[in-house]
């Protein structure tokens, strides 16, 4: 099962967010494991590189940056995943971006802290939680 993670969910287990980073360590440790296959959508990678670089400094982000790059597969943002963003009118045009970028890569699920920014979406959006309660009732 493919997923993609929403920035904010990397930024919990990057900045060690309490309480929230609980649930992404969990999420972080089902792809590391390969239970799910996370996907990371291309301009999560600058954002996170740039707002640690800024919090953490520059060795930190580079290493994080490489510990990510190693774990998650990447949707690429591309003009038609842009454009697609753009039409769609979304109030948070970066949410837009994250959609298409899933859609466009065949995720069909995006895990967010932000479920209000997705409530157009056509992809299933899905609290930290509500995907651990989803899949652990699976097993």
């Amino acid at each position: 099962m493919k997923v993609l993670y929403d920035t904010n969910i990397v930024m919990d287990i990057v900045l060690d967010r309490k309480p929230y980073s609980e649930s992404a360590i969990r999420l972080f440790t089902m792809t590391e494991r390969g239970t799910v296959t996370g996907v990371l959508c291309a301009t999560t990678l600058t954002t996170v590189h740039y707002l640690v670089g800024r919090e953490l400094g520059m060795i930190r982000a580079h290493h994080i940056l490489r510990v990510l790059l190693s774990l998650f597969e990447v949707a690429p943002v591309n003009r038609a995943v842009l454009e697609s963003a753009w039409n769609m009118k979304w109030k948070d045009f970066e949410d837009g971006v994250l959609h298409e970028a899933a859609r466009e890569s065949g995720v069909p699920i995006i895990i967010t802290r932000d479920r209000a920014g997705f409530s157009e979406a056509t992809l299933s959006i899905m609290s930290p939680d509500q995907f651990l309660d989803m899949r652990e009732s699976l097993n």
